[in-house]
């Protein structure tokens, strides 16, 4: 029987022995309150060589976003010693749905892991005690190091950004729509990707042209490109995928966001960081 189905008979057994306490007076089956100190959602024992797997597999994949003990990192992943999905899992089961289907919108990629290899994760995320304090929770607003004014001066200036922009029009209380690290995140990839490189959800479409060695020529949406492969969907709908070799057949990509790309690899960390500071202050 499935961990799914033990745990929703097990659901339906307390459920009736609370009804039936309620039709009798009588107090329900292990009605005793549970220890002061029991943890809040008592999971089975795992093995402590999944713990460590899991623990290598989540430092090399999940680390970056969530935090090495996985109270929230750099990427700005959230605090998952609190969520629920994590709480109310067992072996896995819950976890899997987000880590195998990811969650774009939010910038995080799926993985295409084996069901073990979820189960050791959450073997490791078990393991530690959420009601440690060892390790404090990310803070959004770490991440504002660099100098306000500076960062104003580089806008109107050498960072050439009002070529594009208006603090009194696009960029009208940006500092109210996203925390610092989302808002520097943003000003790195112009909103065109999330975390990992994933697209967003909310930025133009990047679109490619294809003539193929027949004289057909192909246009759609981009996927995803490599020196082997290019995978679009074309303007009927249908996903498809073209092999490459070398510049045959001859591909040509089209990023509406490209230029800032372009600009933003001349920038010097401080831009960066005195860009965010000041954005930040536009509320």
């Amino acid at each position: 029987m499935s961990n799914l189905r033990i745990t929703a008979l097990a659901a339906a057994v307390l459920c009736w022995s609370a009804a039936q306490s309620q039709a009798t007076g009588e107090p329900a089956v292990d009605a005793k309150p549970p220890p002061a100190d029991a943890p809040d959602f008592p999971r089975p024992k795992v093995d402590p060589t999944a713990v460590a797997r899991g623990r290598q597999t989540f430092s090399t994949a999940c680390a970056f976003c969530h935090g090495s003990g996985a109270r929230g990192g750099e990427g700005g992943g959230p605090n998952l010693l609190r969520s629920p999905i994590v709480m109310h899992d067992q072996n896995g089961e819950l976890l899997a749905a987000v880590v195998l289907n990811g969650r774009i919108d939010k910038g995080m990629p799926k993985f295409n892991l084996p069901m073990g290899i979820v189960s050791d994760i959450a073997a490791f995320l078990h393991s530690i005690d959420a009601r440690a304090d060892a390790s404090p929770d990310f803070d959004p607003k770490s991440v504002l190091v660099g100098n306000a004014a500076a960062g104003k001066t580089y806008f109107n200036g050498k960072g050439h950004c009002t070529a594009c922009h208006s603090v009194k029009k696009d960029l009208a209380g940006i500092g109210s729509k996203y925390d610092p690290q989302h808002l520097q995140d943003k000003i790195f990839t112009a909103g065109g990707t999330g975390i990992f490189g994933e697209p967003s959800a909310t930025a133009p479409p990047t679109t490619v042209k294809i003539d193929m060695p027949s004289g057909t020529v192909v246009k759609g949406r981009l996927v995803e490109m490599d020196d082997f492969a290019v995978v679009l969907v074309d303007e009927g709908g249908n996903r498809l995928t073209i092999r490459r070799d070398g510049n045959v057949p001859r591909v040509q990509v089209d990023n509406p966001l490209q230029a800032h790309v372009d600009i933003v690899r001349n920038w010097e960390d401080r831009d960066l960081h005195n860009l965010t500071a000041y954005l930040a202050t536009l509320k």
